[in-house]
């Protein structure tokens, strides 16, 4: 099934594994040369802590890779007033205003108030436009949000 991206989500996942396959596996490397100058390398714990790095990267490259290769840039419809993915909402609820960016599953960041699009909030939002109130259980019980701007 294929991953659903931002462009902006796809643009830092690019970055991220350049970065990796170049300045990260080059400071990698260096740092395992490095400790096996200093000999034995069975006791070296600089060679270890290396070898343990190199192993992180090197995975972290293969999930950025497969990720890449099964991708979908989910693009915003130019003058869109309904939500969907790369959607930017500001909402209320209970008095106070929010602020939400809709982004696939794996963009999700609550604390930058990025939502995925397959979340319980998420998915309520999804197609609905300014004006439109949705109600979603949540522990504290149901919340109501009126959807106040989609841009």
């Amino acid at each position: 099934m294929p991953k659903i991206f931002t462009e902006e989500g796809l643009k830092k996942l690019t970055q991220e594994l350049g970065e990796r396959k170049t300045k990260i596996r080059q400071e990698i490397a260096q740092s395992i040369k490095e400790a096996k100058e200093q000999g034995d390398l069975s006791e070296n714990a600089e060679y270890s802590e290396a070898k343990r790095l190199q192993n992180e990267n090197e995975s972290r490259i293969a999930e950025l890779e497969a990720m890449l290769k099964d991708s979908v840039v989910a693009a915003k419809h130019k003058g869109s007033s309904t939500v969907e993915i790369g959607s930017k909402i500001t909402v209320k609820c209970n008095g106070k205003e929010m602020a939400f960016e809709i982004v696939g599953s794996n963009e999700v960041d609550p604390a930058a108030g990025k939502i995925s699009n397959e979340s319980p909030l998420g998915s309520q939002f999804m197609g609905k436009s300014k004006g439109d109130k949705i109600e979603v259980a949540a522990p504290a019980g149901k919340l109501k949000y009126e959807i106040i701007s989609v841009q």
